[in-house]
């Protein structure tokens, strides 16, 4: 090895900034868009976890309902329900760290959280009704940007 290898180049941050260029193109999957405002991105993805919620709640039911032979889960019941939250709040947060949003653990949490204690409180008799079909992911999107202005209402507490 000669003495030339060993030298670092003269400019050293063109060199850095052209393989960061070379590694962003190389990159699966990397979209270059305009960027959507942060409101817009925690409704629909507070729509979409409203949506997992209703799907993993009516598989829950049909797997009781074809193992038990009733919609009634027993014992079961609770447990079930506690995967499908934790399932909603990882997809949630899943979705949200993907898009490079702040908080993208504790806004799922309270997002879900918020739903799950608003249903329960007023629209545990409702249901069985068609039209939670919608009001379940529209209160979710709302309850996803409450929980965004709580994070940062938090944030500014602790600055």
């Amino acid at each position: 090895m000669s003495q030339d290898d060993d030298r670092m180049p003269d400019d050293l941050e063109a060199v850095l900034e052209a393989a960061d260029e070379e590694t962003d193109e190389a990159r699966p999957g990397r979209f270059d868009a305009p960027p959507l405002p942060p409101v817009l991105i925690l409704a629909v993805v507070g729509l979409l976890c409203g949506f997992a919620t209703i799907a993993l709640i009516w598989l829950s039911e049909r797997s009781c309902d074809r193992f038990r032979d009733t919609t009634n889960c027993g014992a079961l019941g609770l447990p079930l329900l506690v995967l499908v939250v934790v399932v909603t709040m990882v997809l949630g947060g899943l979705a949200l760290s993907r898009l490079a949003m702040p908080h993208p653990r504790l806004i799922p949490f309270l997002g879900v959280a918020f739903m799950v204690a608003l249903v329960v409180a007023f629209l545990t008799g409702h249901l069985d009704s068609p039209w939670i079909l919608a009001v379940v992911p529209a209160l979710t999107a709302i309850t996803f940007l409450l929980a965004n202005l709580v994070a940062r209402l938090l944030e500014r507490a602790d600055a």
